[in-house]
């Protein structure tokens, strides 16, 4: 099974110690979008699990809980970085703070297990395609 964690949150971000709590005990329960009463039961057991990935444009909350992982389960990151300003991402680290998490994190768990993400791209008067560009390349 393959573990997508923070499809519609970012847990790395904003509930690392619920997750680990959750690796800890072997278990999450899901509630299903689609049918509120409908709740599932999720086996974490690393015999189970064949990669967990990180969804993030924030994991620093989660680095510490890491060492928990290594040897027991495979994952990955799934690194959101983009340039946006405080008006559009008010809840998250600077763009060079989160550059630094990319590369401390990047040099811990490997190259490979850093995927970086730019998006989504909005366009505005202030987030022009220029803009991108010149973020993009930075």
């Amino acid at each position: 099974m393959i573990l997508s964690a923070s499809r519609r949150t970012d847990i790395p971000a904003y509930y690392p110690e619920w997750f680990i709590n959750r690796i800890r005990e072997g278990y999450v329960l899901v509630r299903n979008p689609m049918n509120y009463h409908m709740i599932s039961k999720i086996n974490l057991a690393p015999e189970v699990v064949d990669c967990i990935v990180f969804w993030s444009k924030n994991p620093k909350p989660l680095e510490k809980y890491l060492p928990e992982l290594d040897g027991k389960y495979m994952y990955y990151f799934q690194y959101t970085v983009n340039g946006y300003g405080k008006d559009v991402e008010p809840n998250i680290p600077s763009v060079d703070e989160r550059i630094d998490t990319f590369k401390r994190i990047s040099e811990k768990v490997g190259k490979g297990r850093v995927i970086w993400r730019y998006d989504p791209i909005i366009i505005t008067d202030k987030y022009t395609p220029d803009w991108h560009t010149g973020m993009f390349k930075y």
